[in-house]
């Protein structure tokens, strides 16, 4: 048995010294970031480069650099010029992706600034940008040239412009999970707050599982970018800010939704420190937050809820879990259901003999699974009619704290006390849909606020996504 394991440690040992090779080959060691600006309507969209320059030394891993989950609206592709070999390849989802669906992308043209950040190539390559079309299939939508020795292309480092704070660090960056933890609207007298903050919500994080034994996989560092004036934009209130990230409430019109739109200020800051996925922590009470796969989460740190929202908003962000809510007040149009979506957490349930997570289901669970859905759909209800009265009266956010506490309670009773409590299923309601969509447990930090868990399918997603940054 001890000659097996070294044998095996032996060929994995080999097996990543060539693939690092094959890194050297054809990358340096630095990151390259392609800034863009992303233009159109619910029915078209267009790019226009706006920038190519050094965004630091290269933190992802060195070994697997190519996207085997495909997660994510839109994948993007680095390509050798001559034979179309791939070299680099990330899934993702943006704030245009998002806009698109609201009824605003209909009538008016939008534009937005993004970014992907990749090894910096020795020769020149191919970025092809991909989208998913109305079959969940990536296809190509932007193709564009990138030569590192060009003119166009700024090789320099960024001088140092903030200060910074590894909260945790337990390895070299190429070989973990790297998060950077950006603050808005905190002043530089309010910055004890800030990292007091950051470690009472990383502490919350590393608590649930699978952060929590896989906590050694992660490095976290904070970068202080301080503001002149407490707290951030929050316009549903007539509360106007100027902040050094440009955080606001009241995205897509959504008085809840906390995003900017000031991607580079953003990643000209998280570029002081390695990452792969960041965190921006709101130096606000009122609940709110937002979270994007692969661009980052956000939370307003301060609110009774915010170690929920901190949790729920970073699944998405870093496994690009869906909501399995469906009863609140969403911005988003939904289409009709012809293919399985593509979230590793939710499923239409259009082949029952091959659920996305059919292992985890037990032989004797029945599919669709049953649950009280009809008096958590009443209940629910009731509650999002309270919380809009209360909205309406401009009520203190103490008294929506307290809604959601009779919230919680009363759900956590209902959602643990029936025949598939805890069991691994198909329960409908999920995705914002009522009917027709399927979330894969009865209750997780992706469906309600009653508990700070993953559910094991969630789990799941989320240790897959670990793996191909530490391997």
């Amino acid at each position: 048995m001890k000659k097996l394991f070294l044998l095996a440690a032996l060929i994995f040992s080999v097996t990543s010294q060539s693939q690092d090779l094959q890194f050297y080959q054809y990358f340096q060691d630095s990151t390259m970031r392609l800034d863009y600006f992303h233009i159109g309507t619910a029915g078209e969209e267009h790019f226009a480069t706006d920038r190519i320059l050094n965004d630091g030394p290269w933190p992802g891993s060195k070994i697997r650099l190519t996207d085997d989950l495909e997660y994510g609206l839109y994948l993007f592709e680095v390509r050798e010029l001559v034979t179309g070999q791939l070299l680099y390849s990330r899934g993702f989802a943006s704030i245009f992706g998002e806009w698109q669906t609201i009824p605003e992308a209909r009538e008016i043209w939008g534009t937005f600034h993004e970014s992907v950040r990749f090894p910096w190539p020795k020769k020149p390559v191919g970025l092809v940008m991909k989208k998913r079309n109305e079959m969940n299939e990536f296809t190509t939508i932007w193709e564009i040239k990138i030569d590192p020795s060009s003119r166009q292309v700024n090789p320099s480092s960024k001088p140092i412009q903030f200060k910074t704070w590894d909260y945790m660090v337990n390895g070299p960056a190429e070989k973990k999970v790297d998060i950077v933890v950006l603050g808005d609207g905190y002043m530089a007298e309010e910055m004890p707050k800030f990292y007091a903050d950051i470690q009472r919500l990383m502490g919350e994080l590393f608590m649930v599982e699978p952060f929590k034994s896989r906590k050694q996989d992660f490095n976290v560092r904070a970068v202080v970018t301080p503001a002149f004036e407490s707290g951030v934009n929050k316009p549903h209130p007539g509360i106007f800010k100027r902040t050094p990230l440009s955080m606001s409430y009241s995205a897509f019109d959504s008085e809840r939704y906390a995003l900017t739109y000031d991607n580079r200020s953003v990643r000209d800051a998280a570029s002081e420190v390695p990452y792969d996925f960041m965190f921006i922590l709101i130096n606000e009470e009122t609940y709110g937050g937002g979270g994007i796969y692969r661009l980052y989460a956000s939370v307003a740190s301060d609110n009774a809820f915010s170690d929920y929202i901190f949790i729920h908003e970073f699944g998405h962000h870093f496994a690009a879990l869906a909501d399995e809510y469906y009863s609140s007040d969403v911005s988003y149009e939904i289409g009709e259901l012809t293919v399985e979506p593509w979230e590793a957490n939710v499923t239409a349930l259009l082949d029952p003999g091959n659920l996305k997570w059919k292992e985890l289901v037990d032989e004797n669970t029945p599919l669709p699974t049953p649950w009280p859905k009809k008096e958590f759909d009443e209940f629910s209800y009731q509650i999002q009619k309270e919380r809009k009265e209360l909205r309406a009266e401009k009520a203190p956010e103490k008294e929506l704290e307290a809604l959601f506490e009779k919230q919680r309670e009363h759900e956590t009773h209902m959602l643990e006390n029936f025949e598939y409590a805890g069991m691994v299923g198909a329960f409908e309601g999920a995705n914002y849909m009522q009917y027709g969509m399927y979330r894969s447990f009865p209750d997780c930090i992706m469906f309600t606020r009653n508990k700070n868990d993953f559910c094991p399918v969630c789990r799941q997603a989320i240790s897959r996504v670990i793996d191909q940054y530490i391997r």
